[in-house]
């Protein structure tokens, strides 16, 4: 069975469990956005409140790139590469806005929402038949 294909074999697990990655193989949200903070610091980046539009203008504009890579058939790496530069700005977007926010346990709590809801949720606009309603246009 696809990971995470049947919501009740998810009831009750973390994403680790579900995974079957052990503990400290791959970072955690925390552990992340903790180094996301220090690299921060180091190379002297902005690393105050002020700059959280910033971050995730620049999250956008390096989401924009992943897409641009993906779409031209650049390789894999350089596309995991924008996406990893995504999650960066991200992570530190997020300890600016709230510190102390623990972004494994939002993480948990986001996924175990999201599987309540109804399959292919926020879709549905994708299968409503196009408009045929013209719009006036002014002359």
């Amino acid at each position: 069975m696809p990971l995470l294909q049947d919501r009740r074999c998810a009831e009750g697990k973390s994403f680790i469990e579900l995974t079957g990655v052990a503990a400290g193989i791959v970072p955690s949200f925390e552990d992340a956005k903790r180094k996301v903070g220090e690299l921060v610091v180091t190379k002297g980046f902005g690393n105050t409140p002020d700059e959280v539009p910033k971050k995730l203008l620049f999250a956008f504009i390096e989401l924009g790139e992943a897409g641009d890579s993906w779409k031209k058939g650049k390789p894999e790496e350089e596309t995991i590469e924008e996406l990893i530069d995504v999650i960066f700005y991200v992570l530190d977007a997020s300890r600016l806005i709230a510190p102390n926010a623990n972004l494994d346990e939002a993480f948990e709590r986001k996924l175990a929402k999201n599987f309540t809801r109804p399959h292919r949720y926020g879709e549905g606009f994708r299968d409503k038949p196009p408009s045929n309603t013209a719009t006036p246009s002014a002359i």
